[in-house]
């Protein structure tokens, strides 16, 4: 199955949401699946790479510059922040559960196994192809949804090396895949927009753990406050606040899983003034606590050291 594409692609006229991708404890990739509509099945982007299968349904399907049909069963590879987007022709009302099956990873997983492991030297061909978007067909987009698929029921090691599979499956085929766009945003081909939010981001990543208001991150865009609100809404899905909080939230997980710092001084690190607010905030992002985030996170330690020592 493959997703003609036309002569002269549209743009999209819209700049694309950011998306902050948070894993689990003990993870390295993330692996999800949700409805459509979902409020994550919108034009948007993430540094992270995305493997995206659709399950159900027909419409058409945005990656970057390029528009085109696609059918149950599309699979597409998406770069860093190659913007993307699946709409399924639905009746009102209607609703495809499960169509969105998808794997997330950092640009860093491809670096190391391109550059430490002989054996995914084809991976190389794959990720530059990646930045402008590529579709799988044949055999290799039917061993990939298999595989993406099965990997919802295998955890911790068994799923990374499920993924990496995978990723050697899509790789081994040149001649089974298409790039779907004409420019590739991660080499550095941004709109003005997408200057303006990064250079926020920027000023977020460095200043979460402090007391930093709006009036300071519109400055930073050289805007006005309202005007900026309004921005930064559109650009990422959040308002400035509720984005801020992810941003803290995603740097206690990273604390949480690989330190021993107590949750008290974690709240505290992140820019959090009271454990109370710092307890009900991870809970809205993560629905659990970060004292039981942390006891997940090691007992998935525990039982990969477990399975190592009787190996």
């Amino acid at each position: 199955m493959t997703c003609d594409r036309p002569d002269a692609a549209p743009a999209t006229g819209n700049d694309p949401a950011l998306e902050i991708i948070l894993r689990g404890p003990g993870e390295s990739i993330r692996w999800a699946k949700h409805d459509y509509p979902h409020h994550l099945a919108k034009w948007h982007r993430h540094p992270e790479y995305e493997l995206h299968l659709v399950t159900a349904g027909r419409g058409r399907m945005m990656v970057g510059d390029y528009v085109g049909p696609f059918q149950e069963g599309c699979l597409v590879l998406a770069g860093p922040n190659l913007p993307h987007n699946w709409i399924s022709d639905l009746e009102t009302g209607g609703r495809l559960p499960n169509r969105d099956v998808l794997v997330q990873f950092d640009a860093a997983v491809c670096e190391t196994l391109v550059n430490g492991f002989s054996e995914f030297a084809d991976l190389r061909a794959l990720v530059r192809d990646a930045a402008f978007g590529v579709e799988f067909h044949g055999e290799t987009a039917e061993q990939g949804r298999r595989k993406l698929c099965a990997m919802e029921h295998q955890r911790g090691a068994g799923r990374l090396v499920a993924f990496l599979s995978l990723l050697a499956g899509l790789a081994a085929r040149p001649d089974e895949r298409r790039v779907l766009a004409r420019y590739a945003p991660s080499l550095g081909l941004h709109t003005s927009a997408s200057r303006r939010l990064d250079r926020v981001i920027a000023f977020i990543s460095e200043r979460y753990a402090t007391d930093i208001s709006l009036g300071e991150a519109a400055a930073v865009c050289n805007m006005e406050v309202t005007a900026f609100s309004r921005f930064f809404k559109h650009q990422t899905g959040h308002n400035f606040t509720s984005y801020v909080n992810r941003m803290r939230v995603q740097q206690a997980c990273a604390l949480l899983t690989g330190t021993d710092l107590p949750v008290t001084r974690i709240c505290y690190d992140v820019g959090y003034n009271n454990t109370a607010n710092f307890n009900r905030q991870f809970y809205a992002v993560c629905q659990q606590t970060p004292s039981a985030y942390r006891d997940e996170s090691r007992r998935i330690r525990t039982h990969r050291t477990g399975e190592t020592r009787a190996a």
